[in-house]
């Protein structure tokens, strides 16, 4: 019951390596943030905007440490802000438990999430130096957590291919 745990920013391509890397290894991913939409029967936005972070944070705690817990083994894709409430950094380490962050730098976040803004609530609205100041100042908050990870794969410059082959070098 191997459980592969991605994480780190928004933008940092979680879902797009973790879709990948299932295929290459023949291991089901599971986003955190949809397995977590499916059981409360409601969107994240939703969950925000009726029940507030808190609650959302205790159904995220929840959700995470039910797959943990599940026998199959797993690619779990975890939101940006996972490891960064409810302790859930000290479960990316364990037995049977590989973590791995999807380091990638400002300007590579900025990139990406620009051409989507209108999909992340948490940037929508901002100009574009707002919008690089509040990547900045996240991942400095961030890093702390996201460090706890076992490994670190830079995605910077890099393809698709190129990170799920260095995954997998590390699973070895």
């Amino acid at each position: 019951m191997k459980k592969i745990i991605l994480l780190g920013y928004m933008g940092s391509g979680k879902s797009t390596i973790a879709n990948s890397l299932s295929k290459s290894i023949q291991i089901p991913f599971i986003d955190l943030d949809y397995y977590i939409e499916k059981k409360a029967a409601l969107s994240i936005s939703d969950i925000f905007e009726k029940h507030g972070e808190i609650y959302f944070r205790k159904l995220e705690h929840q959700a995470f440490l039910e797959l943990l817990n599940n026998t199959d083994d797993l690619i779990i894709g975890l939101g940006g802000g996972t490891p960064c409430y409810a302790n859930n950094h000290e479960l990316l380490i364990g037995e049977n438990r590989i973590s791995i962050y999807l380091k990638a730098s400002i300007d590579t976040l900025f990139n990406r999430l620009v051409i989507e803004k209108e999909k992340r609530p948490l940037i929508a609205n901002k100009t574009d130096e707002e919008m690089k100041e509040f990547i900045a100042i996240h991942l400095f908050e961030r890093s702390y957590y996201y460090n706890k990870a076992q490994f670190t794969v830079s995605v910077d410059k890099q393809s698709i291919e190129q990170i799920v082959g260095q995954i997998e070098k590390i699973l070895v």
